[in-house]
């Protein structure tokens, strides 16, 4: 792609969408090599001012005329195809891509891409990956889907020697990827408003795995069943980690801190390696360093500087985040927008000290509450009392199939204490009456109810 784009009559490249995490990624790793960029979202926001003060020309608002004078469009998934910019770029016969087919473009200037899949853990596990490469003085080029303090940001411009990147399973997307190693962290029912079955979800990650050349290698976890059945297909090398089965890379004697961070022993092909011991909580993220520590040892990042880093990492914004106290009241977000990664994050909350678990969920997208709806009902076993704000629509519209008050019922029904509230302000002004010193307000969903810990905490109004 790269040499066919500098036969052009320029190189200059425009992304619809460039706010986004991933875009916004991919405008500065391009920025990087030599690509006059553009952009143009909805919206001003931090984002788009960083890139603005880094020389990216920044349109706010779609407008045809802002793909005139460039060489390729590049959109992101959530971009319709009736998006003038995209409709004005095809009938001026300019190449469109989506940002997996450029970033999978990208993937060849690099000596090896690492490219981390799964339904849950992807942004914890790159974070991870990436921090231990930096450690180890590889100087990795990074894109993360979340804010990583110490990259400053989403994405780290690296040497050419590794790429590391989330690979996100929505629409294929990581089918157009090139990778040299691949990361399977699980499978699980998920983004059914386009998958048509869980069994089209795991064909998609056959043909994953089938990208990946036969020198190259694929980390699995291998407690995941669904992942073993699809081993088969493999033509490279496999590791597997995992922590019920005999794997490659086994955590054993596992414990809890009283702050509910774990430690385990690594066992590596039936001999000890090394004691591991984190400083974020939950048996979720066991999985995650056992996949990092499996991807940095097969790549001979060495021992030490892969449990240094581990020991240190505290994670992505949004994963398990504690925004401060409030009247001895810890306030923690979290992304988890999925019934696994709710039961999973609940897990890791019980084991903190504390009084009452109270978890402010706010449903993402209309389709995923529907299709999930018993299984989300079910998910909310460690909470005291749950709060349930309005579905966040994402790309969606409104059909009116669905609404929070649904989950509510089924929430009552599994015999829990939940309430529906609208107003974020509402929220605010019940947890501030009802929260006691020692709880722990939870707030957790992918889209803004981060605001709720704020406006708690007078970050924000």
């Amino acid at each position: 792609m790269l040499d066919f784009f500098n036969k052009k009559k320029g190189n200059k490249v425009h992304l619809i969408g460039i706010g986004g995490i991933g875009m916004s990624a991919l405008a500065e790793i391009l920025l990087d090599k030599g690509f006059i960029v553009s952009g143009s979202d909805i919206k001003s926001s931090h984002i788009t001012k960083k890139l603005e003060e880094k020389g990216i020309k920044i349109y706010v608002g779609h407008s045809e005329d802002n793909v005139v004078d460039t060489d390729i469009v590049v959109y992101t998934s959530a971009v319709a195809n009736d998006n003038p910019e995209i409709v004005k770029a095809k009938s001026l016969d300019i190449p469109v891509l989506d940002r997996a087919q450029m970033l999978g473009n990208l993937m060849s200037e690099y000596k090896t891409s690492i490219a981390v899949s799964g339904m849950h853990g992807k942004t914890t596990t790159t974070s991870m990956i990436s921090l231990i490469f930096e450690h180890a003085q590889l100087n990795p080029t990074i894109l993360v889907g979340g804010e990583l303090t110490e990259i400053g940001g989403n994405v780290k411009i690296g040497s050419n020697d590794f790429l590391i990147t989330e690979a996100c399973e929505y629409k294929d997307n990581f089918l157009k990827f090139h990778p040299n190693v691949g990361v399977i962290l699980n499978i699980d029912e998920d983004h059914l408003d386009y998958f048509k079955d869980f069994e089209h979800i795991v064909s998609t990650f056959s043909k994953f795995i089938k990208l990946l050349p036969k020198k190259g290698y694929v980390i699995v976890n291998n407690d995941d069943y669904n992942i073993r059945k699809l081993l088969p297909h493999a033509q490279c090398n496999i590791v597997t980690f995992g922590i019920n089965i005999d794997s490659d890379f086994q955590a054993k004697n596992i414990t809890f801190n009283e702050s509910g961070y774990p430690s385990f022993d690594v066992v590596h092909k039936g001999k000890a390696l090394e004691r591991f011991t984190l400083s974020i909580p939950g048996k979720h993220n066991i999985y995650n360093a056992l996949a990092s520590i499996a991807t940095a040892y097969t790549l001979e990042a060495p021992l030490d500087k892969i449990k240094e880093k581990l020991s240190c990492f505290k994670g992505t914004h949004r994963r398990f985040d504690i925004l401060g106290e409030l009247n001895n009241i810890k306030i923690i977000d979290d992304y988890a927008h999925h019934p696994t990664e709710i039961k999973a994050t609940l897990d890791a909350a019980k084991k903190f000290p504390h009084n009452k678990i109270w978890c402010i969920f706010q449903p993402h997208t209309y389709s995923r509450t529907k299709s999930l709806l018993l299984d989300f009902a079910k998910s909310f076993k460690d909470a005291d009392r749950i709060l349930i704000t309005d579905i966040y629509a994402a790309r969606e519209k409104d059909t009116g199939e669905i609404h929070s008050k649904n989950l509510v019922e089924l929430i009552e029904q599994e015999g829990h204490n939940v309430a529906y509230i609208s107003s974020f302000q509402e929220i605010v002004r019940y947890l501030k009456e009802h929260a006691v010193p020692g709880d722990i307000v939870l707030t957790m969903g992918a889209g803004n109810i981060y605001k709720v810990g704020e406006m708690l905490l007078d970050k924000c109004v």
